[in-house]
């Protein structure tokens, strides 16, 4: 790509029950992309009296949660259609800061792009992770907001699983894009913050655990679909679909500290039990 080129960028963000909060992450990043896809999840009642007003926005109101792969997926649709190489992936609680846009831009005019499937930045979270002082690293996944997704290789490798909905659709889709061959690139002193729940840490008998507070649902989502995971992907990257396989300290931390022990064991026994039964989609129980 020529280096003096501009980026043009489109972006796509999924909404559920969003708060005020929420709503007003959309201001930090509208003013640094060219077009916003609002896919909004919420059931029974839209959002769009709440979004900001602007010619970028696009809002698509579903009515239904169709999960975060499909939302990402109607975005991305969109994007190519309009004319876009690249597309930027939000989730509703993630905010831009000042210049952190320009940093990714002009990560992808450096870089071959024809070689990098996603430009990420550096979250800021709760987790703690190790600080690196490299301007740039190619991290093995990223988590799906931030992200600036290479629109030619989304297509290429067949974009999102709709059927994964919620948990694992970035591991997913960041395994996909290296086993074709890209790689992530992560600008590492473009950082963002992202809420990413509510994660605790607690300690007994002199050990620490992570405590995500996950809902039930949740915890079928992830059993579930890290088995489909490791099915995919387990010949191509070992070490990872083991780990994401790997659930006792989440249940260690559910059964010492978390509320609602009981739904939350019997999601992730649901969501082995129908993995085993070639189940996928949408959470199929009432409670």
């Amino acid at each position: 790509m020529n280096k003096k080129e501009e980026v043009k960028i489109a972006g796509v963000v999924t909404l559920y029950n969003p708060t005020d909060d929420d709503i007003k992450n959309i201001n930090t990043y509208i003013g640094d992309i060219e077009r916003l896809y609002i896919v909004d999840n919420t059931e029974g009642e839209d959002n769009k009296n709440r979004i900001p007003k602007n010619k970028k926005i696009k809002y698509i109101f579903k009515n239904e949660n169709v999960g975060v792969a499909t939302a990402l997926n109607i975005g991305a649709h969109l994007a190519i259609e309009e004319g876009y190489k690249y597309l930027l992936t939000m989730d509703q609680d993630t905010k831009f800061k000042p210049g952190v846009m320009d940093k990714l831009k002009e990560a992808i005019n450096k870089f071959d792009m024809s070689k990098i499937g996603i430009v990420t930045p550096w979250q800021t979270t709760k987790m703690r992770l190790n600080e690196i002082d490299d301007e740039y690293d190619y991290p093995p996944e990223v988590m799906t907001s931030g992200n600036i997704l290479n629109l030619d290789v989304y297509q290429e490798i067949g974009g999102f699983k709709d059927w994964m909905f919620i948990d694992g659709v970035d591991i997913e889709y960041c395994l996909n894009v290296r086993k074709h061959g890209y790689k992530i690139l992560r600008v590492v002193h473009a950082r963002i913050d992202h809420e990413l729940g509510d994660i605790q840490y607690k300690y007994f008998l002199g050990k620490e655990y992570i405590c995500n507070n996950y809902s039930p649902i949740r915890r079928y989502y992830i059993m579930r679909n890290n088995h489909y995971i490791f099915d995919m992907y387990k010949d191509f990257e070992p070490s990872t679909c083991w780990r994401i396989l790997e659930q006792k300290p989440s249940m260690k931390a559910i059964l010492l500290f978390e509320k609602d022990k009981y739904r939350k064991l019997r999601g992730y026994i649901r969501g082995l039990k129908d993995y085993k039964k070639g189940i996928k989609g949408k959470y199929p129980y009432k409670n």
